[in-house]
């Protein structure tokens, strides 16, 4: 189990619904880095943290991105959603002490992905995916494919979100473009 002053910092920060959805991705999280052989540590502590920069206090999102001087993109600027992301990876450094790259970057890039995503940020991006709580149609198979070809499951869950942002008339960021035509190339895909 992380520290516990963490747990409760966070829980503080993000709210007892948000801090428990982060319990589960952190779970989710440890699963699969022990299915695929990577440190449960680094993922139970960046699963924890994915979400630290999503406040409760809402209007604090804005001025802490403006002080930590994190610059944000056009996209980013008109979908408040990813902020957190970048927001989160700060936080995760100055407030929870986080000097790992790995998780740093797993908590940055985990709401997009991104081109070569190494298999930690891949592990997050996807347990936030298929945590528990989450209920939408092809749920279960995207469940089921991160435990037998996790960059499958990415695949299909950036295929997913694009669909569902261009359904919505919402701008696509270029990370997730860029992480999706990756993974195309890597293999021949049949139904991703």
């Amino acid at each position: 189990m992380e520290k516990m002053w963490i747990h409760e910092k966070l829980k503080n920060s993000i709210g007892i619904k948000r801090y428990e959805h982060s319990v589960n991705v952190m779970n989710v999280s440890i699963d699969l880095a022990n299915h695929y052989g990577y440190s449960t540590k680094k993922a139970a502590m960046a699963g924890l943290l994915h979400d630290c920069g999503k406040l409760q206090d809402k209007k604090n999102i804005l001025k802490l991105t403006q002080d930590f001087g994190i610059i944000l993109d056009n996209v980013t600027k008109n979908n408040k959603e990813l902020i957190h992301a970048l927001l989160g990876k700060e936080l995760a450094k100055r407030e929870y002490n986080v000097d790992d790259e790995e998780i740093l970057d797993a908590i940055r890039f985990h709401t997009t992905g991104r081109e070569n995503m190494n298999l930690i940020e891949k592990i997050v991006y996807i347990a936030d995916v298929i945590e528990p709580n989450r209920d939408f149609p092809g749920i279960e198979k995207i469940r089921n494919m991160a435990y037998k070809d996790i960059d499958r499951s990415v695949l299909y869950s950036m295929n997913n979100t694009i669909k569902f942002l261009i359904d919505k008339g919402w701008l696509v960021h270029l990370d997730t473009i860029k992480g999706r035509n990756q993974l195309l190339n890597l293999k021949t895909w049949s139904e991703a």
